[in-house]
């Protein structure tokens, strides 16, 4: 089956199209992302603007149409942190639904986490270790992993566009909004309480950590066949957080195209990665293009599995 996948995050919104065979491999076809940074001042006012319901509106309309040109089977969508946050949620869904005639599914941060999980290690070999998957987004960062066969899911309400507006208020950041980002992030990271992850093995998605993945290679524009699987020592995280967070956004915009939609955030959510690789004892990150669309795909695939009477 063909399916198209839609993930509506804080920053940016996401399309899959790929096969899916009946061993439930699943083979890209299509990728693309818009930055309409629907959640821009979500964290204080909890309303989805006006402008976000237009543009989110047109690039829906967009993948619609796209997705249609690729003859998918079937288009399925959902939103995360800043939708579900918001009090206008249900309005927002309803006139996304009205308008594109594609029903948005919001997810709870647990939901989120397992199907992030889900999809990461859909594209993984078989490892001696055990996976933790860390995507952080804009909103805020999903932790998932395995412990005695029963899946464990955090979602905390730290992320890259969270982060920069509630605490960047100069570009570059201050010494002071830095150590307050930094005390907010590990603020949240005490409450996965006393987790030690040195013995499993990390797996990072969504747009800091591959965004860092194509910096670190010098890549002006975005290789997925470079970034997918390429790994990240804890000393090159700490060496670029130190570089980005003095520099301006439009100096990080002007590394790389790579950067396009998120130069202002990615020192935020380099800091993210930075803190819970040191905090959790982590010596580097495996880096992943796949993630929660991937995830949604393969679910759908299960539905559709059962109802055709699989296993």
């Amino acid at each position: 089956m063909r399916v198209a996948s839609i993930d509506i995050g804080t920053n940016a919104v996401l399309l899959l199209i790929a096969d899916i065979d009946d061993n439930s491999v699943i083979k890209p076809v299509e990728h693309q992302q818009r930055f309409p940074r629907l959640g821009k001042e979500v964290d204080y006012k909890y309303i989805i603007s006006p402008s976000a319901f237009e543009t989110v509106t047109n690039v829906l309309n967009e993948y619609k149409n796209l997705s249609q040109q690729y003859e998918v089977d079937t288009i399925i969508a959902c939103a995360t942190s800043a939708v579900r946050d918001s009090s206008n949620k249900n309005e927002f869904i309803k006139h996304l639904k009205e308008i594109t005639g594609i029903y948005v599914e919001v997810l709870s941060g647990e939901d989120e986490a397992l199907l992030t999980y889900k999809g990461a290690v859909s594209g993984l070999t078989t490892h001696n270790k055990q996976i933790v998957v860390l995507d952080i987004g804009g909103g805020s960062t999903e932790i998932s992993f395995k412990r005695d066969n029963v899946f464990i899911f955090h979602s905390l309400q730290i992320g890259a566009v969270r982060l920069t507006e509630r605490y960047f208020k100069h570009n570059p950041p201050t010494d002071e909004e830095i150590q307050l980002t930094n005390a907010a992030i590990l603020s949240e990271f005490l409450r996965l309480g006393d987790i030690e992850f040195s013995s499993y093995f990390l797996v990072g998605v969504a747009g800091t950590v591959t965004t860092l993945a194509c910096l670190d290679q010098d890549l002006n524009e975005f290789d997925v066949k470079r970034v997918s699987g390429y790994r990240l020592t804890y000393e090159c995280v700490e060496e670029w957080s130190n570089k980005l967070i003095k520099m301006k956004s439009s100096q990080i915009r002007s590394l790389s195209n790579t950067t396009e939609g998120r130069a202002d955030i990615l020192p935020a959510g380099v800091l993210i990665l930075r803190n819970f690789m040191k905090q959790f004892n982590s010596k580097e990150i495996l880096v992943s293009e796949r993630g929660l669309r991937y995830g949604m795909a393969f679910r759908e695939w299960e539905k559709q599995n059962k109802l055709m009477g699989g296993d």
